[in-house]
């Protein structure tokens, strides 16, 4: 036992053994408990992305120039800043338009293969952005990152992707 700093405080001194052939089963050990952690999913990639996609989303592997159910479309993007007709709310980057139409009224989603914001309008010029009825990710193991549904009547519509940071975006409309 000695003094503390010379305080009057009594102290003992500690020595840390160390049993090498446990210290290195330890350290053997960490990394398969690290990994327990993680969930399964997050830890596993896919092996084959958009392999075993959903019936209504089929068509995300087939290209196609129009935004229609059955086919995903690849659009260059543009800065944002320069696409006529973006609307107000818009998200600041790349941005990409497309028009399309509607015969049959219901609710339907436009998938976006990457993070961003997507925005319907009505009509060919004008207009204000229609509010979404439902949002989501795509399903696990697909190139899908977002799909944003509107309740859509029959007509013209323009749907706008903002807010992206690629040279192209892929889009595809998903009836429900």
């Amino acid at each position: 036992m000695g003094i503390f700093g010379g305080t009057g405080i009594p102290y003992r001194r500690f020595v840390l053994q160390v049993d090498p052939p446990m210290l290195f089963l330890a350290l053997l050990l960490a990394p398969i408990a690290s990994s327990q952690a993680v969930p399964a999913q997050a830890t596993t990639a896919c092996k084959a992305p958009d392999a075993s996609l959903p019936t209504a989303l089929t068509g995300w592997s087939t290209p196609g120039d129009e935004l229609v159910a059955d086919k995903a479309v690849s659009l260059a993007t543009v800065d944002g800043k320069t696409l006529k007709g973006l609307p107000r709310g818009a998200k600041p980057g790349r941005a990409a338009m497309i028009a399309f139409r509607i015969a049959k009224p219901g609710t339907y989603g436009v998938a976006l293969d990457q993070p961003g914001w997507i925005d319907v309008l009505p009509g060919a010029n004008g207009g204000e952005p229609l509010k979404s009825v439902a949002h989501g990710h795509g399903p696990d193991c697909s190139t899908i990152r977002k799909i944003v549904r509107f309740e859509l009547a029959p007509g013209s519509y323009r749907a706008f992707a903002s807010g992206l940071a690629q040279a192209e975006a892929k889009l595809m409309l998903v009836p429900n």
